[in-house]
């Protein structure tokens, strides 16, 4: 009896130690196929990653592609065959951008570059055809200018919102730098600078200094064939036009900002024409006063510079010194508010005015002209 539980207990004991050993070999297996899973998750993971990262790439060379197509020449004086490396053909020439902003031919620019209303030049397009420019509007003082061209079903690019971007936001300058060898060059930078005053001077006639408000500014390199062309988005869309670039100083380039242009816009493409309401006045907001070297102090509002003689707000009791700081419902803190207002309207309409004469307020309606 004793030998027999003796093998017995041996048996139990081998088919335990089977038993452990078949436990320990399924705990090594389902360590192995879970590391396995970890490393599979992890390769699929970084897969994915790489690839979004190269779907990114494709959007935004795609996005410049389209872009640049947009993109045109503009020169004052007919092109035959111009080299950067001729003695000034750049400024001898005109030579600019513009940027399409409808399939029938509206092309926004630089005032500078396409001349004053009614001006000609001519328009050299992406597939190397060239038109002639009619100068259907324009403004000295925001140094802008829309011109049409007799062409159809045209590439063009759409608009922003120049209200909200910001500091630091990446944008893309395109143009044509320093003539049509190097047409449409791209340079990227970001947003620097936001509601910018510059004093552009007339050193040869003071009384025509123009102080540019509102400008975007960007490190995005902006050459002088650069002025009239697009900044864009990472979508693709106008944010400002190119216009003007510190000579004193490296990376400082800048930018008007779509939206003071965008009313224009939409009257041109929904009536193929604009007739530009007028209300007659020179004014100057906090800004702008820091260059003017009076001792003039405001807080908010536009101060009344010069009433034109014969304009709408001629005849009205209204007086150097003035402060205009409400028009209608809306209140006035910038110069640009102003003339954006007034573009949205039609000669005819009538808008009422609140100002402010030392402690005292009033207001007067003022029926808007036609500009000349």
């Amino acid at each position: 009896m004793y030998y027999e539980n003796k093998k017995e207990k041996k048996i139990g004991i081998i088919i335990i130690s089977i038993f452990l050993v078949f436990i320990v070999l399924l705990l090594l297996n389902l360590t192995i196929k879970t590391d396995g899973n970890l490393n599979s998750n992890y390769e699929a993971t970084k897969t994915a990653i790489e690839v979004e990262e190269n779907n990114e790439m494709i959007d935004i060379e795609n996005v410049i592609k389209k872009a640049t197509s947009c993109v045109v020449g503009i020169s004052k004086l007919e092109q035959n065959g111009t080299s950067i490396f001729l003695n000034n053909s750049t400024s001898a020439l005109g030579l600019g951008s513009g940027v399409i902003i409808s399939e029938n031919g509206y092309i926004l620019t630089n005032e500078h570059v396409s001349g004053e209303k009614y001006s000609n030049c001519y328009v050299t397009l992406e597939n190397g055809k060239t038109y002639n420019g009619s100068v259907v509007w324009s403004d000295s003082n925001i140094d802008l200018s829309i011109l049409k061209i007799e062409a159809y079903k045209l590439d063009y690019m759409n608009l922003s919102d120049s209200d909200n971007i910001f500091l630091g936001q990446d944008v893309y300058a395109i143009g044509n730098p320093v003539g049509f060898e190097f047409q449409r060059t791209v340079t990227k930078g970001i947003v620097s600078g936001i509601d910018r005053t510059l004093k552009i001077e007339d050193s040869e006639n003071p009384e025509n200094n123009v102080y540019m408000e509102d400008l975007i500014q960007t490190d995005s390199t902006i050459n002088e064939g650069n002025s009239g062309g697009p900044l864009i988005n990472e979508e693709g869309k106008i944010i400002g036009i190119n216009s003007v670039k510190l000579t004193s100083a490296e990376g400082m380039g800048f930018a008007v900002p779509i939206n003071i242009v965008k009313p224009i816009l939409e009257k041109f493409l929904q009536n193929g024409e604009y007739k530009e309401a007028y209300l007659g006045l020179y004014g100057y907001d906090k800004e702008v006063i820091p260059y003017l070297e009076d001792d003039i102090n405001i807080e908010t509002g536009i101060y009344i510079a010069k009433v034109v003689v014969d304009g709408p707000l001629y005849g009205n009791n209204i007086q150097e010194g003035d402060i205009v700081w409400k028009i209608d419902d809306y209140e006035l803190s910038k110069m640009s508010e102003l003339k954006r207002y007034i573009y949205q309207k039609s000669p005819g309409d009538t808008v009422k005015l609140y100002l402010r004469r030392g402690n005292n307020e009033f207001n007067i309606d003022v029926k808007l002209s036609e500009k000349n």
